[in-house]
């Protein structure tokens, strides 16, 4: 799994992979729980004993524990149904490649083991686009954070009366970042790598609100 691309310490990467075939990858709230505590567990320089710290925790209580210093700084993340988002800075040299190795290898043992099946579980290694300049950063925290419209409608972009119904849904998605950004509260991000778009929870829903009304093409 693990990709021959050089990510730089400082700079910005949108990593992204879907299941094989576009299967789905995430079909119940346990399996969804299960990568958000890898996100924090895998980001770590040591050699965490995942599946220990697992069984003797509460999922609260994983985000409390000691993972030694992380690899990248997670700027915002989403998980669908059959894909997932993150955003990254490296920290360390080779970082994202061994976050990432971690981070799938790990997913792909939990969820063959449960769904008694064998196989490779994502299409191939991950992908990683470089982020090159400061809008596109920004449009990338909504992308990312807005994906969840989808789940809702298909067509959201060309049906601007359905604005206000679906921000709330984005807000009360639990399986993204949005909900750290809007209550300040970060386990999994690290927004102090990033630059501070950021300063307060109104800033955020406007941005987010903004974007909404936006194609990809703007």
């Amino acid at each position: 799994m693990e990709r021959k691309v050089s990510f730089v310490e400082g700079e910005y990467y949108h990593l992204y992979n879907r299941g094989v075939d576009k299967r789905i990858i995430f079909s119940s709230r346990g399996d969804y729980r299960r990568f958000l505590m890898l996100l924090y567990l895998a980001n770590s320089d040591q050699d965490v004993r995942i599946g220990n710290v697992l069984k003797s925790n509460s999922y609260e209580d994983v985000f409390t524990q000691d993972r030694g210093e992380p690899l990248v700084a997670i700027g915002a993340y989403c998980l669908m149904p059959n894909h997932f988002h993150i955003l990254v800075t490296p920290l360390v040299e080779n970082g994202v490649s061994q976050f990432m190795l971690k981070l799938q290898t790990g997913y792909s043992m939990y969820f063959n083991t449960r769904n008694e099946r064998t196989g490779s579980l994502f299409q191939g290694p991950f992908r990683s686009t470089y982020v090159d300049n400061d809008r596109y950063l920004q449009y990338l925290y909504s992308y990312i954070h807005l994906n969840p419209a989808k789940l809702q409608d298909l067509q959201w972009k060309k049906r601007v009366g359905t604005k206000n119904t679906l921000m709330k849904f984005v807000e009360s998605y639990p399986y993204s970042s949005y909900g750290a950004y809007l209550n300040n509260s970060h386990t999994i991000t690290d927004p102090t790598k990033f630059p501070d778009y950021f300063s307060s929870k109104e800033e955020v829903m406007s941005h987010i609100a903004d974007w909404l009304s936006l194609d990809d093409d703007k």
